[in-house]
């Protein structure tokens, strides 16, 4: 159980900026922990953005109370995914062949394509968080979200092909099978429970992955941690977009 306890504190560290004050070795045992303990960090925090939207639903205007959850969200990751979705969308935007795609993607510098996908994400993001909140959706949900778009990290990871033997996308894969998917899986049981409509956001998650997966095998021959950090901010923002369409039309 030790190496469990330290591939939970491998993930916290790795995926968000909650103070860990702990040592943790990487070796084969606690990395496949970490990646099966993804999504409980997701649920670890969206539990704090939950909390935080209970306790000022009614002290705040709503407006308001979604811009203190969206700049939480980001402080709490420390902005690590939108870095890898800055970096795809400059990439991509650039058209360019294939090698010179991989030199923009590691260039430190920031083009105009990944300010517009960084302003464009947020906005979405901060409006269907005003939306949600505006139509007194399930608490749950912000629990939901985090953890299943960490969910999908794992997903991709085990199952989409790297592009390259190097980086963190292919040091996660090196430990990972297919057996630690239905590990991952664990922790989201009971958060369904409570979720009206969860078979929707699962299945909707997947969708985006298939879609998004081929996607970047077409465009890169695989993926990497950049590509993988995207796929978490727009497996969110998707998973927002379905969660406020449900609540708004079929639970209206």
């Amino acid at each position: 159980m030790r190496e469990a306890g330290y591939g939970l504190l491998l993930a916290v560290q790795f995926l968000s900026r909650l103070p860990v004050p702990v040592e943790c070795p990487w070796t084969a045992a606690t990395s496949r922990w970490a990646l099966r303990c993804y999504p409980l960090v997701g649920l670890l925090l969206g539990a704090i953005l939950a909390g935080v939207s209970l306790v000022l639903h009614d002290r705040v205007p709503t407006p308001l109370l979604a811009l203190v959850l969206l700049s939480l969200w980001v402080a709490l990751s420390g902005g690590l995914h939108l870095d890898g979705l800055m970096d795809v969308a400059d990439a991509l935007g650039s058209n360019a062949p294939l090698a010179r795609r991989w030199e923009i993607m590691k260039d430190p510098q920031v083009g105009s394509f990944a300010i517009l996908a960084l302003l464009f994400l947020l906005a979405w993001k901060a409006m269907l968080l005003w939306a949600l909140l505006e139509a007194g959706t399930h608490p749950a949900v912000l629990l939901a979200v985090p953890a299943l778009g960490r969910f999908g990290a794992v997903l991709l990871l085990g199952l989409a092909p790297c592009a390259r033997r190097e980086g963190l996308a292919w040091a996660w894969r090196q430990h990972l099978g297919h057996r630690d998917l239905l590990f991952s899986l664990v922790p989201l049981l009971l958060l369904f429970h409570w979720l009206p409509g969860w078979p929707g956001l699962l299945a909707a998650l997947l969708g985006f992955l298939l879609l998004y997966g081929l996607a970047m095998t077409r465009a890169f021959k695989g993926i990497n941690g950049d590509i993988v950090g995207a796929a978490i901010e727009g497996g969110e923002l998707w998973l927002l977009l379905i969660a406020w369409s449900w609540w708004s039309f079929a639970m209206g």
